[in-house]
């Protein structure tokens, strides 16, 4: 269902609030570079500290600025089940193609709570599932077994997942207990190329905020099975992932916007702060290295 380069895009702010502005700009440039899919309200888009007006206004706007020309996976995630589901029932009513949810954090539910969780979700909404797994954040882990049966139960429903686990065996776990064609989404830029190589579809990217061009080759060049460029586009491209983790996420990415978008600015939302100096001088090595500066 989706592949490619799919940037989980920031949402700017400009005096504490959400610069609209700013982000049509964005959505129209990572269109126009290539992306194939737009993920607001991720967790690089901030959704944790987003009120749910602004939630849904972000979602508004990708979509309406998108206007048809990629699919729009909204960041619908929450710990509560029925905030989960407002925001996918206000997606599916504004265009999204699908809802990104997130494994429900800081509750630690069992693997029986994830299974209802997600089951109480694709029951009581018709708008595709992508799963998302990332328990270095969420502490609770979508286990293998537990991916399958919800994919098994709800095929229609459960599309896709974006694994940010860092177990690369896990798309091989997935394929095999799937037993067809399921879409995985790498959540680790780091990783994305292995993660293609065993059977990964593309990824849902932070680094592709900043350099949507070269992940949008990347991405073909591995498609293509052009295994040497996407080597030399990966070399290119490594120390821009790890620089966008420099420090708390997404000021390291919001700053990097700052340096190549006119107007940008690298505002973020408490709790977190702008990127210290030394997260700073590594992003500007990291965009100096991949010729973007």
């Amino acid at each position: 269902m989706f592949s490619g380069s799919i940037p989980a895009l920031v949402t700017p702010f400009r005096d504490g609030t959400f610069d609209e502005g700013a982000f049509r700009r964005l959505v129209d440039w990572q269109i126009e570079q290539g992306s194939k899919a737009l993920v607001p309200c991720g967790t690089t888009g901030e959704a944790s500290t987003l009120s749910n007006a602004e939630h849904h206004r972000v979602i508004e706007v990708c979509i309406e600025q998108a206007a048809g020309r990629v699919p729009v996976i909204a960041g619908c995630g929450s710990n509560d089940t029925r905030n989960a589901l407002l925001h996918m029932n206000f997606s599916k009513k504004a265009g999204a193609a699908a809802g990104l949810c997130v494994a429900p954090y800081y509750n630690r539910p069992s693997q029986a709570g994830l299974i209802a969780h997600f089951s109480f979700l694709a029951e009581s909404s018709d708008l595709p599932i992508v799963l998302y797994n990332v328990p270095g954040r969420t502490v609770t882990d979508l286990e293998d077994e537990t991916v399958v049966e919800l994919v098994t139960k709800y095929p229609d429903r459960i599309v896709a997942i974006k694994d940010a686990s860092g177990d690369l065996s896990r798309v091989a776990d997935h394929r095999m207990g799937i037993g067809r064609e399921f879409c995985q989404l790498s959540g680790n830029d780091e990783l994305w190329l292995p993660h293609s190589a065993a059977g990964g579809k593309g990824c849902i990217s932070v680094t592709a905020n900043v350099a949507p061009a070269l992940c949008a080759e990347f991405h073909e060049a591995i498609a293509a099975n052009e295994l040497q460029k996407a080597r030399e586009l990966n070399d290119r491209l490594f120390p821009l992932h790890y620089a966008m983790f420099s420090d708390a996420s997404p000021a390291p990415a919001k700053y990097a916007l700052s340096r190549v978008m006119e107007g940008f600015t690298d505002e973020v939302r408490l709790p977190i702060v702008p990127a210290s100096e030394a997260s700073r001088k590594a992003v500007d090595a990291a965009l100096a290295h991949a010729g973007l500066v």
